[in-house]
């Protein structure tokens, strides 16, 4: 059981799930959208953004069976000990494979823009001293830092905008001049990217009114459907339907042509805040794996699980020495992981939970 105070204000909880939830994929899905969808593949967005309501709310209707309890809890009380025991490893594993996916390909992107000479455990090891920090304080630390670094990235999205006096509206021109199947493919990468509010689960016991958690979640992917749009429609009206693909992280390139005097490469800077910004992605996924090992190991506490996560990810960065192509495997299989957490499970224990409560009502009629 969760034995803390409730301690997350409603805006805490809006922002630390939208730090969840956007991620470094943001910077490609431009590129991917076009290269699935077409002109039309900003399109998606809008179908991710339902599909990720759907899903989040339904973990809101799961969690107010156990306001208290975080996802172990609920899974003990329905399924027993053995089910939370699972629960806990399962959850911790697929943590683990969210925080390396998040934390490899963020060091991929500052070795190929910024840092090519340095070697990927070392970006490990910096992304890891202030994450350690953040995480052995607790929630409503993490919480205020993701609240803290939303409101400090916002000035930097009015770079996102200066290219496009040059931009072309005719790009997005015509809708669906292919129908809605280039859209619908492209669902599956607008689906992935709004993945993150899974967290709920977690959060979830922390929020003080928790009668207010289905708009805060609602908010929260409201949120992030905002900064994809800008980001996407950005890259979609400055580049050509043909030039957008041909860029790994366009986004990135569109601030290549903003000039200012006092600043010689703009999209440095916007990187350097962006990967302060990705933090808030992989902090929370680092504390939910520490959190489930700690209700196996509770000898350990959270400081030392986070410790045992942070050198195995060293020592994997280390051992392999990961390429760019063999991060993008990687974030496919956390991406598959990702489609099961945050969409399937949520329906699959609703469904569940609501058949119990109504065969226990009949058996007590």
């Amino acid at each position: 059981m969760n034995n803390r105070a409730p301690e997350l204000s409603l805006m805490q909880f809006i922002l630390l799930i939208n730090g969840v939830q956007v991620g470094v994929g943001q910077l490609s899905l431009p590129r991917e959208l076009a290269e699935t969808g077409g002109t039309d593949g900003w399109l998606a967005l809008f179908i991710g953004y339902a599909a990720s309501i759907a899903a989040s709310l339904a973990i809101i209707r799961i969690m107010s069976r156990k306001p208290d309890g975080t996802l172990i809890d609920l899974l003990e009380h329905y399924f027993g000990k053995w089910a939370g025991t699972v629960g806990a490893f399962t959850a911790a594993a697929a943590f683990t494979i969210f925080t390396m996916e998040i934390m490899f390909s963020a060091g991929q992107m500052i070795k190929s823009w910024i840092m090519q000479r340095t070697p990927l455990y070392m970006l490990i090891i910096l992304f890891s001293i202030p994450s350690f920090a953040i995480i052995v304080k607790g929630m409503r630390v993490m919480s205020r830092y993701s609240e803290f670094v939303f409101y400090m990235f916002l000035p930097m999205a009015v770079f996102l905008f200066m290219p496009l006096q040059d931009g072309n509206l005719l790009h997005l021109f015509p809708f669906l001049k292919e129908g809605w199947e280039p859209v619908f493919k492209s669902v599956r990468l607008t689906a992935l990217s709004f993945s993150g509010f899974e967290f709920a689960f977690f959060a979830y016991p922390f929020l003080k009114r928790k009668e207010l958690a289905s708009i805060g979640i609602v908010i929260a992917n409201t949120l992030s459907l905002i900064i994809y749009l800008i980001i996407t429609l950005a890259c979609f009206l400055y580049f050509s339907p043909d030039e957008i693909t041909v860029f790994n992280q366009p986004a990135l390139n569109l601030l290549k042509v903003v000039e200012l005097r006092f600043v010689e490469r703009v999209e440095i800077i916007f990187l350097s805040v962006f990967l302060i910004m990705v933090s808030t992605s992989w902090i929370p996924y680092m504390y939910g794996y520490s959190y489930c090992l700690n209700r196996l190991v509770p000898k350990l506490g959270i400081m030392g699980h986070t410790a045992i996560m942070i050198t195995g990810l060293i020592a994997i960065a280390v051992a392999t020495d990961p390429s760019f192509m063999l991060v993008e495997k990687w974030m496919k299989a956390a991406g598959t992981t990702s489609m099961f957490v945050s969409y399937a499970l949520p329906f699959c224990l609703l469904a569940y939970i609501l058949a119990h409560e109504r065969i226990k009502g009949r058996k007590s009629g």
